[in-house]
């Protein structure tokens, strides 16, 4: 007893931290770099003048080093005041002191959390990157390797299961090494995403499993949002085929509805198109252009132009220099220089023609590429970047802007590519006879002929559209593209479309036809490796690379004179629907979810009518 009360009054007489000196020093030094600060910048111009005239009586520099002196102190001495009491007590080490303010000194509410802190199960401390949300204590079912809890404690969690020989992982983590994260649990792996010492879109090459990375990835999202994820699905899904092509940081999949038009007499082959999309009647309306261009004996198509385009922007240092590089490149030696550069990148593309636009000292090289069955974006891009390094030899004041200078045109409305075309410039067209409009699509070919004139042509042109002359193509470029793996942003310079319909050679019959000058597609690369994608191409007999003895292209230039066709039948469907005004009565009837009540007597009137005059089933 008397020894205790010795060692006791022994610590009592140790140096203790001066807190209080501490903060109000603290405050101090902040006030005066505040004011030094705020001297500086109020006299810095006289405290400047002053010293060429007065160097003695100038305060700049003295001030100066008042500031420097208040930033060394809160390098070494800022926020000691403001250390938890009770964290710096239970960890000595961790702050350089050896002993704190012993039990005498201690209140009993410091012993009560300290007690506390002792009996709780073992947290992981988080950087807590989305806030209070992840303020969560860490899996408390896994179990500890006894040998090792002491230390896990202090630095780490471990994930040995019972019976298992010492933990490795935690040795690793204690020595700095990353640990190997294919071997910790679920949840040790969300541990570490939720502290910040693991990525969420480094899963899949941590873990190397890829459904096992989805799936926790989406556990830290409901964590991050607060709800559940049940209702987007991830099983089941080859996402080894996704991670670095088609899609990052995923958490599942969407699941669209996918559609089946046809038979689509095309060019004397029977065809058929999946159409993927949640738009009610969409299909069954292309479906019924399809019946009617068919047993009229089909439809032609044929595709006009074949390249893909890149417009990099370059900068030279006046207008002068940049209209030397337009005349360069249009001298027929310096054009195949340039030609040979952006070949040697591609085993399956050539350069067609190379068209220069001067914008003040600005360059904007449009190059035009035939891609094979590629789309041909990355291929055409490799070839401009070879390109270029032929022009910076000629030319070393040119700098390049962007790979992309806006005059390709990707993926925004352009009078250019309505022009020129992008990609493959298509024309379909169709005479259907006067009984077949009649019988199949409802409505006279006169009707269809002034309905199309004054809608998609008067009706576009008062509108000021770019390519908009038509009444839907958009509609079902997209549906395809969906389904076949394109890229579904370009449907905006793909549905580029003039419709016209006018009376035939006969007076009697309807002649329909759709000119698209940029569609976009391809049958390699991109989203057409997919699973499901790869389907829906198969059924378009397209899929793949073209074999031989056919032409590489092939079956991308197939694709989209199937995508022209299609086109043709969505327009000839729904120009019948709106001269006859069916439109919004079809629509009624296969775009609405079904009754769940009980219909009123007005209900069963009302629906008696629409069945009545809907769109009509094919005969």
């Amino acid at each position: 007893m008397q020894r205790d009360s010795h060692k006791s009054l022994k610590e009592s007489k140790q140096p203790q931290p001066k807190w209080e000196v501490l903060k109000v020093l603290n405050f101090v030094v902040l006030a005066l770099f505040v004011g030094s600060i705020s001297y500086i910048v109020f006299n810095y111009r006289r405290s400047m003048s002053q010293i060429l005239v007065n160097p003695s009586a100038n305060m700049f520099w003295p001030v100066l080093m008042i500031m420097c002196c208040c930033l060394a102190y809160f390098f070494g001495f800022f926020g000691i005041s403001f250390v938890d009491k009770d964290t710096l007590a239970e960890s000595p080490s961790s702050y350089g002191l050896s002993d704190l303010p012993n039990s005498q000194h201690e209140s009993p509410e410091t012993h009560t959390r300290a007690a506390r802190k002792k009996s709780d199960p073992i947290r992981v401390e988080t950087k807590k990157p989305f806030g209070a949300l992840h303020d969560t204590p860490t899996c408390a079912e896994r179990e500890m390797c006894s040998a090792q809890k002491a230390a896990a404690a202090v630095t780490t969690v471990t994930t040995c299961k019972p019976h298992e020989e010492p933990c490795k992982t935690g040795e690793r983590e204690r020595e700095g090494e990353e640990p190997v994260y294919s071997e910790l649990s679920d949840e040790a792996v969300l541990s570490h995403l939720l502290n910040g010492s693991l990525k969420d879109h480094q899963l899949e090459k941590r873990l190397g499993h890829y459904e096992r990375a989805v799936s926790i990835r989406r556990q830290l999202y409901e964590n991050v949002l607060g709800h559940s994820l049940n209702l987007i699905p991830y099983t089941g899904y080859d996402y080894e085929r996704v991670f670095g092509a088609n899609c990052e940081i995923v958490v599942g999949y969407v699941p669209i509805p996918l559609g089946v038009v046809g038979p689509l007499l095309l060019n004397g082959e029977n065809l058929f198109v999946p159409m993927a999309t949640t738009e009610g009647c969409l299909v069954a309306s292309t479906n019924r252009g399809c019946k009617a261009l068919s047993v009229s004996g089909g439809c032609s198509a044929i595709v006009l132009k074949d390249g893909i385009t890149r417009a990099p922007c370059l900068r030279l240092p006046s207008a002068m220099r940049a209209a030397a590089v337009k005349q360069w490149i249009e001298q027929p030696a310096n054009y195949r220089r340039v030609e040979e550069a952006f070949n040697s990148t591609t085993n399956f593309g050539h350069l067609k023609n190379v068209d220069a636009t001067i914008a003040g000292r600005n360059v904007y090289l449009r190059f035009v590429c035939q891609s094979g069955d590629a789309m041909g974006m990355n291929m055409v891009s490799k070839g401009c970047l070879k390109a270029i390094e032929v022009l910076e030899v000629e030319f070393p004041d040119m700098v390049l802007v962007a790979i992309s200078g806006n005059m390709c045109t990707d993926k925004k409305p352009s009078a250019i590519n309505w022009i020129l075309g992008r990609g493959k410039s298509v024309v379909a067209e169709a005479i259907i006879p006067e009984s077949i409009v009649r019988s199949v699509l409802k409505t006279t070919p006169e009707a269809m002929v002034e309905t199309n004139k004054q809608k998609n042509h008067v009706g576009s042109a008062m509108a000021g559209s770019i390519g908009g002359f038509n009444a839907h193509a958009a509609n079902i470029v997209t549906a395809v593209y969906l389904a076949t793996g394109q890229d579904p942003a370009q449907n905006v310079e793909s549905s580029n479309c003039l419709t016209i319909m006018e009376m035939a050679e006969d007076a009697t019959s309807l002649h329909v036809s759709v000119t698209m000058p940029s569609i976009e597609v391809g049958t390699v690369g991109g989203g057409t490796h997919l699973p499901a994608q790869s389907g829906c191409l198969e059924i378009c007999k397209v899929r793949g690379a073209t074999k031989s003895p056919g032409v590489a292209g092939d079956n991308a230039r197939q694709l989209a004179q199937i995508v022209a066709a299609s086109v043709l039948a969505g327009e000839v469907s729904l120009m019948a629907a709106l001269s006859a005004n069916h439109l919004v009565r079809s629509h009624m009837q296969h775009n609405r979810k079904p009754q769940t009540h009980t219909p009123t007597a007005c209900e069963v009137q009302a629906s008696i009518i629409r069945k009545n005059v809907s769109m009509p089933t094919f005969n």
